[in-house]
Formats: C-alpha cells, sequence, structure tokens
C-alpha cells in the first residue's frame, strides 16, 4: 500500500524489514520482488537486479518485475521472451493482470503491435469479468497504448483519460503520471502541442515528486522531440530510423541499433519514403537536412 500511494522511501524500508524477517521461509521471495520492484522505480537497476535474482533463487518467479527492468536496460529481446514466458506459465484469470500489462509494454517497445492487440483484448475481457477499479486501469491504458501505435489518436486519448481518472481516484500518484505521459503522446500525435506540453509537465512533476528517475529520462527524450507537427508527419519511431539512414546505416544496422526485426525496418522505411514522397535513402537523408528534422 506503500508503494502504490507514493511512499517509496518508507515502503522500501519495510520490504527491507520483511524480507530480514522472512529470511529461511518461503516468503522470503516475494519480499526480495517487492523489494526490487522499488528498487526498479526508483531507476536502481543493480539493486533490482539483485533482488529479483534472490526472488528467483527462493521460488519466486521475478517476473513481469525483471522483464521491464530488461526493457529498461534497453534489452527488448530479453524482456520480450521473458514476459512470453511468464505469461504461457500463468494462472488464468486475476493473476495474469499485470503479467498482461507488463507484457502491452514489452510488445509495443519491440513493434510488435499484432501481439499488443490480442494482449489488450484479453486484458479488457479479463477486467471486465473481474469488474474492480485498478483492473479495469489497465484495461483503459493498455488499450491506449496500442492505439497510440496504431495512430488512433482519438481513440487513445478517451482510453488514456479513463485510465488517468481510474488511477486519480485510486490515489495512485505513480500510475497516475504515467498516464499523463501517455496523454501527451496521444495530445502530440493529435497535433495538440499545448495540451501535449501541459500534460508532460504534470508527468514531469508527479515523477519528480517520486524520485522515479528513469521515468523522468523517458519523459525528456519524448519531450525533446515535441517540437510541434513535424514534416511529413514522421513518427518518434520514424524519426530514429531516418536520422540513422542519414548517417548511412543499412537496414540491418538500424535492426541491430533499435533491437527490432529487419522486416520492421524496412517497413518502417517504406512509410518515411511514402511520407517524405521520395524514392531513396539519399534523398530522404538530404529531406531531413532541407528540414531540421534531425
Amino acid at each position: 500500500m506503500m508503494q502504490l500511494h507514493g511512499d517509496w522511501g518508507d515502503a522500501l524500508e519495510e520490504a527491507r524489514r520483511a524480507r530480514s524477517h522472512l529470511e529461511g521461509t518461503p516468503l522470503v521471495g516475494e519480499a526480495a520482488y517487492r523489494e526490487g520492484e522499488l528498487h526498479r522505480l526508483l531507476g536502481s537497476h543493480s539493486d533490482a537486479d539483485a533482488c529479483y535474482r534472490a526472488a528467483a533463487d527462493a521460488g519466486r518467479d521475478p517476473q513481469p518485475g525483471l522483464a521491464l527492468l530488461r526493457l529498461a536496460q534497453g534489452r527488448a529481446d530479453a524482456a520480450l521472451a521473458a514476459i512470453r514466458r511468464a505469461a504461457s506459465e500463468s494462472s488464468p484469470g486475476a493473476p495474469r493482470v499485470p503479467l498482461l500489462a507488463a507484457a502491452i509494454e514489452i510488445f509495443l517497445a519491440a513493434d510488435d503491435v499484432a501481439s499488443a492487440r490480442a494482449t489488450a483484448d484479453e486484458l479488457t475481457a479479463i477486467a471486465a469479468d473481474l469488474d474492480v477499479p485498478f483492473a479495469r486501469a489497465l484495461a483503459c491504458m493498455g488499450e491506449g497504448r496500442v492505439r497510440l501505435a496504431t495512430g488512433d489518436a482519438e481513440q487513445a486519448l478517451r482510453e488514456l483519460r479513463r485510465a488517468w481518472r481510474f488511477w486519480r481516484d485510486l490515489s495512485m500518484p505513480y500510475e497516475a503520471a504515467r498516464g499523463r505521459f501517455l496523454l501527451g503522446l496521444a495530445c502530440r500525435s493529435a497535433s495538440d502541442v499545448e495540451a501535449a506540453a501541459m500534460e508532460f509537465d504534470a508527468a514531469r512533476l508527479g515523477f519528480a515528486n517520486l524520485g522515479a528517475s528513469a521515468d523522468l529520462v523517458a519523459l525528456e527524450r519524448a519531450a525533446e522531440l515535441d517540437g510541434g507537427p513535424r514534416p511529413g508527419g514522421l513518427s518518434p519511431r520514424e524519426l530514429e530510423v531516418l536520422a540513422l539512414i542519414t548517417d548511412g546505416h543499412t537496414n540491418r544496422e538500424i535492426a541491430a541499433a533499435l533491437i527490432v526485426s529487419e522486416h520492421t525496418v524496412a517497413r518502417h522505411v517504406q512509410n518515411i519514403f511514402a511520407k517524405l514522397d521520395v524514392s531513396s535513402r539519399t534523398a530522404a537523408a538530404a529531406f531531413a537536412h532541407q528540414h531540421g528534422l534531425l
């Protein structure tokens, strides 16, 4: 409850006390996992890794926390493999809710939109059966993420706004801040730059109050791209690919750099060419320089 309501310092101290008290019992794995979650949220990746390993040693599956840690470390391939395995082994119903929510985030980071779509549908169905605010909020957040990834900014805004209201009413500041961050991305996708800036500012304040350093870094990276409507309407991911094209990288090299498949890179390149109305990598690079995209 301390963690959920934003009292992370007290929660970490209590998790350490619980872990010490439960040493030598099967429940020590749960205490180690909870401690690992707090370290991950605070950006202490090495400490989080050690706690997740301790949880695994005690027989507690360290997922989805460990998969989310790997994603934060830039190891999307490891995160993807871990979350797929954990989801395949989890019990049906309520125990799958946090796994599915994490899986959506990881699938989208790996550009596997189809898997994210299927996972969001499953999470929505479970949330409807449970009919509790926490699960419904995660389902709305997941649906909003998928809608945003597929370019449906209008529906993404509806779902993410619903999720944020749930988090606000549940007095869960971290999830509320993440909701505002995603709302900022959705507003930007809808070309409402001013609203996006306000949502980013609200998220920034929430993360700073909690000490969520990793989320602050992700927010600042996103905010740096927020310079209004971009020529050609390129997405942030397409801008990343365009930057690497401009530097002379091949599709294979871009795939390795972004930890995605060559097929995904090829799709991004085709989209870039279509949006910029060019037919070659050289012309795309020239367009980028002429319009100050990079």
